[in-house]
This record gives structure tokens, sequence and C-alpha cells, in this order.
């Protein structure tokens, strides 16, 4: 029996109005750190957590597009928050892509009645959880588990495990499941409220029905779009902060008097100031027209489905990468350079505008941009398109 749809106002607008409501204390919470709980609770409340879950389970069934712009929209004030709603809808395409409608249905259901928040302490370069099989149907996932973002203050986790053959477990299972517990020990310079610090598992027991095998991680080009999709929330993460800074920017100079040597009486009629606006709204109109084409190869590729090809799936990877150092090297020129044109007074320590600049910094590190210029530059002169990976 299909679950009630919901029915939701425009997802662009209600975005809009949450990242009017987190602005307002956005600065101060990244000098607090710790969890957005009541932040969370305002996503839970709009409905935007059942906007990547199908119709037929009750949720929106929204084009990726919209998803994308939704995240965009957060970021531009608030990335910590962004970075945990968009990775609640990363770990929901995850389960569609692992998994079958027959496990993951009940879920989605859930998920949409609910209002559930998912969590992710995924994370398959950290090897410290092992994974034990103690009868035919039941598991123990055993150990600690690195940047963990979303994990606290979840409603279910996705979590995965290697067992002693060098498998990787990937499950599926309510936070508060016993033995689950977190550090909260993220205490990083920038995304000072993803929670991505340590989620610890002690004993916990893991039906083999929680788990996610088949097809599984990466065994086919369709499951192994996952990474990309990754790849490309961070890229509207970094678009949206760049798009925020820029925003502040502008609006601060609109109100200023030109430096004194300058021929000028306003600053937004200074040619220097002008020069420096022209380079941020050309590369954020790049990165804008390179993500749109990302997520329309994206698109395509998701309505295939499981008929995806290898090629077809390598043509989403060049996209996204060529998206991804676009965006962050924008990202990081824009967060840097406002100053340039804002002057001594905007580095306050009140106004925290360098906490736009930490955020893309740490979060632009979560995987090797040289890396992204390599599977491009082997692409243009060979063909190859990059291997399936978790990170590509």
């Amino acid at each position: 029996m299909n679950a009630p749809q919901q029915t939701l106002a425009d997802p662009i607008d209600i975005a809009k109005q949450l990242a009017h409501q987190f602005a307002l204390t956005a600065s101060e919470r990244d000098k607090v750190g710790g969890n957005p709980k009541a932040e969370r609770d305002l996503i839970r409340q709009s409905g935007l957590l059942g906007l990547s879950i199908p119709q037929q389970y009750g949720g929106q069934g929204a084009d990726w597009k919209t998803i994308f712009q939704t995240i965009q929209t957060i970021a531009q004030v608030d990335s910590s928050v962004a970075h945990v709603y968009g990775f609640h809808h990363l770990l929901i395409a995850t389960v569609q892509l692992f998994s079958q409608p027959t496990q993951y249905g009940k879920w989605f259901e859930q998920t949409a009645k609910d209002n559930l928040f998912w969590g992710n302490t995924l994370n398959p370069l950290d090897k410290r959880t092992t994974a034990q099989q103690i009868s035919e149907n039941e598991f123990i996932f055993q150990g600690d588990k690195s940047f963990c973002s979303g994990s606290i203050d979840s409603d279910i986790l996705l979590c995965s495990a290697y067992n002693d053959a060098e498998k990787l477990l990937i499950g599926v299972i309510p936070t508060a499941r016993e033995g689950v517990s977190f550090l909260g020990d993220w205490n990083n310079m920038g995304q000072r409220q993803t929670d991505s610090g340590t989620s610890h598992f002690e004993q916990v027991k893991i039906s083999k029905d929680e788990l996610l095998l088949n097809p599984g991680p990466l065994s086919t080009p369709y499951s192994s779009l996952r990474p990309l999709i990754a790849q490309l929330i961070f890229v509207h993460l970094f678009l949206g902060v760049a798009e925020g800074a820029f925003e502040v920017a502008k609006e601060t100079v609109q109100s200023q008097k030109a430096w004194s040597k300058s021929l000028a009486e306003n600053a937004v009629n200074d040619p220097f100031t002008q020069k420096h606006f022209a380079e941020f709204y050309v590369q954020l109109e790049g990165v804008r027209l390179l993500a749109n084409k990302a997520v329309e190869t994206l698109q395509k590729a998701w309505d295939i489905g499981e008929s995806l090809t290898a090629k077809q799936r390598g043509e989403v990877s060049i996209a996204i990468a060529t998206a991804k150092i676009a965006a962050t090297n924008t990202s990081l020129f824009i967060t840097q350079n406002i100053f340039q044109v804002m002057g001594a007074r905007a580095t306050t320590a009140k106004l925290n505008l360098d906490r736009f600049w930490r955020n893309v910094r740490t979060q632009t590190l979560h995987d090797p941009i040289d890396y992204k210029y390599q599977e491009v530059g082997e692409w243009v002169l060979t063909g190859k398109v990059p291997d399936p990976s978790f990170y590509a």
C-alpha cells in the first residue's frame, strides 16, 4: 500500500525562508560550535526532509535540480546546516542505489511520515569499525568511526564496518540503537556545526535485513553514482557560500564611501572596486553554468537507472569533477578577497565574516582537489574516465 504523498509549498521558497531564519544566528552559532538542534528541528518542520523520497513512499519525489538548489540556498547563510541537510538527501539516495524497494520502502515511508533526519556514520576509509557475524541473521558492529557529519540529533544512521574478509558492510539502523554513542569531539576551524566528529559502536546488533547487500556499494555503474552525488552536494555548498559572501560584500560596499585616494565619492563608483566585483561575478557565473550542466548529466543518469553504462557514468563523473574544481577555486577566491573591497572594518570579530572562508577551506579539504585535476586532465588527453570509488 502506498503511503500518502506529502504536500509541500515551493521547496525553494521554503529554503529561502529557512535561510532567512538561520542567518539571524549563523555568526554566533559558528563561534559556539556544537549541534544546531533548533535549526535541524526547523528543517524537520519544513517538510524538506521528504524532498528526495519517491512519491509512492509519501515523499515529494523532487528532481535533483530542486534538491541541490535548496542545499545551495541554505549554504548562502549557513554551510554547516546545509551540509547535514544535504547529506540527509545523500543517504536517502545511497539506500536507493545500494538496495531494493522491498527493503528501503519501509524506511522511506517512516521518514516521510515522521520527518526523520538521517545521519552519516559511513566513512569507508576509516576501518576501525569491525563487523562480526554471530548468527545467520545477526551481526555485531564494534569500534569507532570518524567524520560522522550529522550523526548527533539524527533519527536514522547509515553505518558501515568491515568483516574478516575485508568486505564493507553498510547498514541502516535507528540512531537510538543500544550501543551507539557520539563523542562530540568535532572542534575544527570551519563547518563547526556539522557534528563531524567520532561515533562509537559498542557491540551494536545489526540484523541481516538492515544491511544493504543488493546490489551493494559500487557494484554497478548505477550504484556508483553515489559518490558523484556527494561531490555535487559539495559543489553547491561551495557555490552557496561564495554567493553568500558575495552578497555580504556587495551590500557593504553599496553603503560605503570610496577610499580617500579614489577619484570617486562612493565605493560603488571606484574603478578598482568595480574590477573586483566583476571578477567575483564572472567566476560565480562560470560555476553556476558548470553546476547546472553537472546536475543535468546526473539527472539523466539517475533516470536511466540500472541500465546505466560505465561510459555514461563516466561522463557524469567528468562533468561533476569539472564543476568541483571551479567551485573550489571560486569559493576560496571570493571568501578570501571580499575583504579587499570591504576594508579593515570588515575584519572585526563581531561580524565574524571570516567564517565564509573557514567553512569552504575546511570542506574543500574533504578530498584533495589535485586528484580532480588529474581525473579531468587524464580524460582530456586520453579519453579515460575515472574509475568508480567512494570519492569519484
